[in-house]
């Protein structure tokens, strides 16, 4: 929950100790659980690696992990992190008490580490404000001479004259205030025309229709089936040709054309799986998102956990002022489904 609401795992680990909360060893040790950790001198004491090690433990999530540390060999005993990709993972093994998608949302923002400003404050937005030129985050500006309306993003590619990107600058307050709004006519919309929301994004994202997805597992049966076919008729080729049923030269034909057959059958298939994999996250990715917007039905105002769940970045253009006045648009990255083409939605909507 905190870490969702952006905040970092120092900060997390302060908040805990303001708050009295036993670290894990000191609560190990009330419960009359043995534990090899050392006691602290203060029970509410909370290390920063400790909340580090918390918010990256898969097994919360309800799983089982083997094979996370290896040595290289008896003469070698020191522990060395196994890489995620050659873990073994065992899904469901015990009650969850965070669901994946949470876990998954904690480890993304995780790469988003910022590193707040010296007067200590921090923004909801930190980690997730990109200039929409040059792709480069923004910084946030403050100092304890401004007004909260004063703190600012700016491009972190901007220097005055020296810089390689423009002056890509927005209020805090503004920024808030556009995406609140932004986000408050998305979860508007989905709620009320979800099916067009649906079918909408569906046309966007290009995710095919069911039958399509049918298509595609019949071929990969198909494929599969002869693939199996190929090596039945391998082994009576080679019977054969032992046999003198077929001469040397005849089997070398057929066992050359089957084995073109076999890799081009292989290349398919693995062509077929990725691509059937593909379009089913998309689809889940959608329906996953259309039930986080739900849940945000009866919001009121903006919130960090609100913000982290539902928007994946923020990218802010060039102000405009060929009109006289400062006009800067934004474009928000939802998070499964990317950009939402909300004018269009509000236009069909209304039509």
């Amino acid at each position: 929950m905190l870490c969702m609401e952006g905040r970092g795992p120092m900060q997390i680990a302060k908040l805990l100790q303001e708050e009295k909360v036993l670290n894990p060893t000191a609560y190990k040790r009330r419960a009359g659980i043995k534990t090899p950790s050392p006691e602290t001198d203060d029970p509410y004491h909370w290390n920063t690696n400790t909340v580090v090690h918390i918010l990256e433990r898969r097994e919360y999530t309800g799983c089982t992990v083997n094979f996370k540390t290896y040595t290289n060999s008896i003469w070698d005993k020191k522990q060395r992190e196994t890489p995620l990709e050659k873990q073994a993972i065992f899904y469901n093994t015990h009650p969850a008490i965070i669901e994946q998608e949470v876990f998954d949302k904690v480890q993304e923002i995780r790469q988003q580490r910022h590193r707040r400003t010296k007067t200590g404050k921090s923004s909801l937005f930190s980690g997730m404000v990109y200039c929409a030129d040059c792709g480069s985050k923004m910084r946030y500006c403050t100092t304890n001479y401004f007004e909260k309306r004063q703190d600012h993003f700016v491009c972190a590619n901007y220097r005055s004259n020296t810089g390689s990107c423009s002056a890509h600058f927005i209020r805090a307050v503004v920024l808030e205030d556009l995406v609140w709004m932004h986000m408050k006519a998305v979860i508007f919309y989905v709620t009320q025309y979800e099916k067009h929301f649906r079918a909408v994004m569906e046309q966007k994202l290009r995710l095919p229709s069911e039958e399509a997805i049918r298509g595609h597992r019949k071929r990969l049966a198909q494929a599969e089936k002869r693939l199996t076919e190929l090596d039945r008729l391998f082994i009576r080729i080679y019977e054969d040709n032992v046999a003198g049923r077929i001469t040397d030269e005849r089997f070398s034909m057929m066992r050359k054309t089957y084995e073109n057959e076999q890799t081009q059958l292989k290349v398919e298939i693995q062509s077929l799986q990725q691509e059937i994999e593909v379009q089913e996250r998309q689809i889940e990715n959608l329906e996953q998102f259309i039930q986080r917007v739900h849940k945000y039905e009866d919001l009121q105002e903006l919130t960090p956990y609100s913000l982290r769940e539902l928007v994946k970045a923020i990218y802010i253009e060039a102000p405009d002022k060929s009109s006289g006045k400062r006009r800067q648009n934004i474009r928000i990255s939802y998070d499964l489904v990317g950009f939402i083409p909300l004018n269009e939605l509000v236009k069909e909507g209304t039509a």
